[in-house]
């Protein structure tokens, strides 16, 4: 038991700060998986508008679609991360890969509701296998470059995510549901590139398994307090963060279709910017992190979208536009920054980290979604936007985080 801790430790820290150079191949390989997987989940929101009309369905059902999937990836996540900190799994991101196979082949064929959650169930489980297991990986692959491993890591995914409205305006709005299925070619193509990942993730785990290293449980100059505190405020700016972009992932095109009287498809493109804007913030987010430190780039993504939110619902449509794109990038630098901020606070355990963290943002925007549907049924579209403009003044919370810029373990600050 004790070889085998010592194997995993070296599997998450000195590999990942393996001197050698930065593989970005390999980091090419999960973005562009990260890529596939989120214009799958995209695509499944971005089609909201069509099933909304099909099936009659009401805000706070369209909500529960989304509670469904990210959900199952929130309870997930966390676990997986935990079991393979201890049993790294190289192919079990072509195995997640799978799962999101089979939500796109029942969602293409779904005759009623039930059926559209069963392949909620599925895409969020493919999700939440892939998330923390690829995220490890991109840290292995960082040569110590954590910032801009997990910005190139998570950038695939948010150019998937604005992806996923072109694709339903463009394919999946003019020919139906049936041709969701369609994309199941995008699952295929992603399995084949993450077994050649896991080929590789394989090897790095025989290259280090002769290894041993010490390993400290929390960050060596941070009391155990401290530290829990630091994830708690953590915690509670992803939800400000995924509950704010939540609004505009499951209701920004209901908003801008009541508000300013636009076509779905008109309405996707606008989508589009915002989600483009998104992709956008997240590469620059990491980078600046190793270099000027996380603390300030969280300080800035977070508080710093508080004046645009506050006017975008009283913006006339041109402004929305501008404002909204202004948000997305803001608020999308900080999740980079975040998660490998959590990750030098806990050295050693990559998976479970990056499993709670994209578990607890994954629950966050189910939850925002079924909560701002529940408000928007009875209260308006419109009254959503002015509630969550409020919520990036939680960033304010980040003056209690602890500096690690000056600390040996927190990478190129």
């Amino acid at each position: 038991m004790q070889s085998r801790l010592k194997r995993v430790d070296i599997i998450n820290d000195r590999a990942t700060e393996d001197t050698n150079r930065t593989r970005f191949k390999i980091l090419g390989s999960i973005s562009f998986s990260h890529f596939l997987n989120d214009t799958i989940q995209s695509l499944f929101m971005a089609i909201y508008p069509l099933i909304k009309g099909k099936f009659q369905l009401s805000f706070v059902q369209i909500g529960m679609l989304t509670l469904c999937f990210q959900l199952v990836g929130s309870l997930l996540q966390p676990m997986v991360g935990l079991y393979t900190d201890r049993h790294p799994k190289p192919y079990s991101l072509a195995f997640g890969m799978g799962c999101m196979l089979i939500g796109l082949l029942i969602l293409g064929a779904a005759p009623n509701y039930g059926t559209l959650l069963l392949a909620a169930a599925f895409i969020g489980t493919g999700s939440s296998i892939f998330h923390p297991e690829s995220s490890r990986v991109a840290r292995v692959a960082s040569g110590g470059q954590h910032g801009l491993a997990q910005s190139i890591f998570q950038v695939g995914g948010n150019m998937g995510t604005a992806t996923g409205p072109l694709l339903a305006a463009w394919i999946v709005i003019p020919f139906g549901q049936g041709s969701v299925a369609w994309f199941s070619l995008a699952a295929l193509l992603g399995i084949f590139v993450l077994s050649k990942v896991g080929n590789w993730y394989r090897r790095r785990i025989r290259e280090c398994g002769d290894r041993t290293a010490a390993r400290q449980a929390f960050h060596p100059d941070l009391s155990a307090r401290r530290i829990i505190q630091a994830i708690f405020i953590l915690l509670v700016l992803i939800f400000s963060k995924y509950f704010y972009l939540a609004s505009f992932a499951s209701y920004y095109t209901f908003y801008l279709m009541h508000r300013f009287q636009l076509s779905v498809q008109s309405a996707q493109l606008h989508l589009f910017g915002i989600l483009f804007a998104v992709a956008a913030g997240t590469f620059f987010g990491g980078p600046i992190g190793d270099r000027i430190g996380r603390k300030r780039v969280i300080w800035v993504s977070i508080l710093g979208a508080a004046p645009f939110a506050l006017a975008l619902p009283y913006a006339n449509l041109a402004w929305t536009g501008v404002l909204a794109f202004v948000i997305g990038f803001i608020l999308a630098s900080a999740f980079s920054a975040i998660l490998v901020f959590a990750q030098e606070l806990i050295p050693g355990k990559v998976g479970a980290v990056s499993g709670l963290f994209f578990g607890f943002a994954f629950g966050m925007g189910g939850i925002g979604a079924v909560v701002l549907g529940k408000l928007a049924d009875q209260y308006g579209i419109e009254f959503v936007y002015h509630l969550c403009s409020f919520l990036p003044l939680l960033g304010i919370l980040t003056a209690f985080l602890p500096d690690l810029r000056h600390h040996p373990m927190s990478g190129r600050h």
